[in-house]
């Protein structure tokens, strides 16, 4: 279970990675190739998201993505879906 400076304050995606700037004054940086969603998505979707989970979750509505404080810490990239799956 995450603590509390584990709660993200901010967000931040580049062309290439996804980072969240924690209260503890950490910041954690994963691939966009983890997340395909998060990689086929627009800058200007990457750019709309909510923090969610009182702080420990990411969400971004338009494109059904959710990320999570403990999974990041933990390296964890998306679930691969079975073929013709979401």
């Amino acid at each position: 279970m995450p603590t509390a400076g584990e709660r993200i304050m901010n967000v931040t995606c580049t062309a290439d990675a996804v980072c969240a700037e924690l209260a503890d004054g950490r910041t954690i940086c994963a691939p966009l190739a983890w997340f395909p969603r998060l990689l086929h998505a627009t800058p200007d979707q990457r750019s709309r998201f909510r923090i969610a989970g009182a702080g420990y979750g990411i969400h971004w509505p338009e494109i059904d993505e959710d990320l999570s404080v403990e999974g990041l810490l933990r390296g964890a990239p998306a679930p691969r879906r079975f073929a013709g799956g979401r």
